[in-house]
């Protein structure tokens, strides 16, 4: 499995960014998938996951109520929608699936800096 994130960048706090994370490859062996974060100087840490039937979803506690995690089945693409974004989000993002094999991938990363 390959995965491509794209939507990072810089906002003001109080803005919003959508992430998205293309799959490709053996998709169909995707059972869970989420989204995490790195701070400089900090452990990452896991932001919101998802069952890849989508009925399953669960987030860190700091972003309940702002960052909605999706994905399009068609597409094979997974997003984080995050809303009332604070200057402590600000990190490295990443996403990452589970296989039916139990292995498991992870994106390149893509950058979100939120101003103050």
């Amino acid at each position: 499995v390959q995965l491509v994130e794209s939507g990072g960048g810089l906002v003001q706090a109080g803005g919003s960014l959508r992430l998205s994370c293309a799959a490709s490859g053996s998709t169909f062996s995707i059972n869970t998938m989420g989204w995490y974060r790195q701070a400089p100087g900090k452990q990452r840490e896991l932001v919101a996951g998802m069952t890849s039937d989508g009925d399953v979803t669960n987030y860190a506690d700091s972003v309940k109520g702002r960052f909605t995690i999706s994905r399009d089945s068609a597409k094979h693409t997974m997003y984080l929608q995050m809303n009332s974004l604070k200057p402590e989000d600000t990190a490295v993002y990443y996403c990452n699936v589970w296989t039916a094999l139990h292995v498991d991938y992870w994106g390149q990363g893509t950058q979100v800096t939120v101003s103050s």
